[in-house]
């Protein structure tokens, strides 16, 4: 499966945006999808994860309450919809797509996307 990972851009604190995840080639609904987050000079860190179905999902603490993850299998897209943006929520963010049905653990993504880049400024 090919991913395209959309929607970053510059935001001042408390702003919010919506990143986009399309998928291409095999079956979207067949893979658990994750975001990812990679700050400058950081390790790549997990942020959210969404069923196959996306009836169930994982947030990480860091952004729980602020962040939610959503999918739609229908439009082989999924969804990361970012409010109350803090200075530290400054990375390139990543999806990708695992052949479990829902797991945070990088070494089960098998497939990413190329990553858009997330500027929140004070």
């Amino acid at each position: 499966v090919q991913l395209q990972a959309s929607g970053g851009g510059s935001v001042q604190a408390g702003g919010s945006l919506i990143l986009s995840c399309a998928a291409s080639g095999r079956t979207f609904s067949s893979y658990g999808m994750g975001w990812f987050r990679q700050a400058p000079g950081k390790e790549r860190e997990w942020v959210a994860a969404i069923s196959r179905g996306g009836g169930s999902f994982y947030i990480a603490e860091s952004v729980k309450g602020r962040f939610t993850i959503s999918r739609d299998n229908a439009k082989n897209t999924a969804w990361l919809q970012m409010i109350t943006l803090k200075t530290e929520d400054t990375a390139v963010y990543y999806c990708a797509a695992s052949q479990r049905i829902l797991t945070r653990r990088e070494t089960d993504y098998d497939y990413w996307g190329q990553g858009t880049q997330v500027t929140v400024s004070s």
